[in-house]
């Protein structure tokens, strides 16, 4: 459980649920989920690829497939989204909750120009005429760092390389101004040069522009980097969060340690990476203790029946019944 706070300006997620209703039965990607973030922070969500920091994201943008049952509570400026309508949800989408996906290529419409793309987001959530459309559109490139702008917003995604394309939906997601931005893994596919470009564009644009970033991603180098707190996923539960420089430097849970151990550069030079053993568990099937139990170096047998509960410690919160071993 997480200790309570203000949730009246900020982000606030509690029991987050969501289960997706297939042919072979129910997938239960995302199990009580609790995050918070406040203005102007930084907030790092990580772990393997099918945690489910992806799904937290879409569930707290109302993004997801109608397959999907959500459920606990998603507060954005105290006002509860998960109880609102589509309609309702249009004026907060996009204006005051900024997304940036995935995936360039598979979000960018391929059949329309950049500049149209970003017009559309200045027609459903401002006031604008085509004139001052058209000037913010090119202040937008320009502030993402794309240069030659009246022509770039003439031209079409597969016009630009994949570092351009993640600008141009950096400038799609900052078109309204929002006040809280979604960045679901901004850096993937991109080579190290440009990800590190891609990085330094999103701690200026927030310092900048006010904006608490909320950022999905797998690499902890990455989190160490720019995010000031952190919340670890595993098996669609958070399982630790805190101060990024504390959980990295002395981790709560088994995971996190883990994790730690496994990532390149944590230990001498030239020394082996130390695996986590065996694979991440189906999500059919919830464990009913921790999710981490069949991989984890220090569980006892309460692990595997009884879901520890979360501790909570001045800034930290971790729910791992070996912490004491690790």
């Amino acid at each position: 459980m997480m200790a309570s706070r203000d949730d009246s300006t900020g982000l606030t997620v509690r029991e987050l649920r969501v289960v997706f209703d297939t042919s072979r039965g129910p997938i239960f990607a995302v199990d009580g989920v609790a995050l918070d973030v406040a203005p102007g922070e930084v907030m790092g969500l990580v772990g393997e690829s099918g945690s489910g920091k992806s799904v937290s994201l879409r569930a707290v943008a109302r993004l997801l497939h109608a397959n999907a049952r959500v459920t606990g509570s998603v507060r954005w400026r105290g006002q509860e989204l998960l109880s609102l309508s589509d309609d309702q949800m249009l004026p907060i989408r996009g204006a005051q909750i900024g997304i940036i996906f995935q995936e360039p290529m598979a979000a960018l419409n391929p059949v329309l120009p950049i500049g149209l793309q970003i017009e559309e987001s200045l027609i459903a959530h401002t006031t604008m005429d085509k004139a001052q459309r058209q000037a913010r559109a090119l202040q937008l490139l320009d502030q993402v760092g794309i240069a030659s702008g009246a022509t770039r917003l003439a031209q079409f995604p597969h016009e630009f390389s994949g570092g351009m394309r993640q600008r141009a939906m950096i400038a799609i997601a900052l078109a309204a101004s929002p006040a809280l931005l979604l960045a679901d893994e901004p850096t993937t596919a991109l080579d190290v040069t440009i990800q590190d470009q891609i990085l330094r564009l999103l701690l200026r644009l927030k310092d900048e522009l006010g904006m608490a970033l909320l950022l999905v991603t797998h690499d902890l180098g990455v989190v160490a980097e720019t995010c000031t707190r952190v919340a670890v996923m595993y098996a669609g539960r958070v399982c630790e969060t805190g101060p990024t420089a504390d959980v990295f430097a002395n981790p709560h849970h088994a995971y996190t340690a883990a994790l730690l151990r496994a990532m390149p550069g944590s230990g001498p030079a030239q020394a082996k990476l130390i695996p986590i053993p065996g694979m991440a568990p189906r999500l059919d099937a919830p464990s009913p203790g921790c999710a981490f139990a069949p991989r984890c170096t220090v569980s006892e047998p309460l692990c595997t029946t009884t879901r520890p509960p979360f501790v909570q410690e001045a800034t930290r919160s971790s729910a791992c019944y070996g912490r004491a071993r690790l």
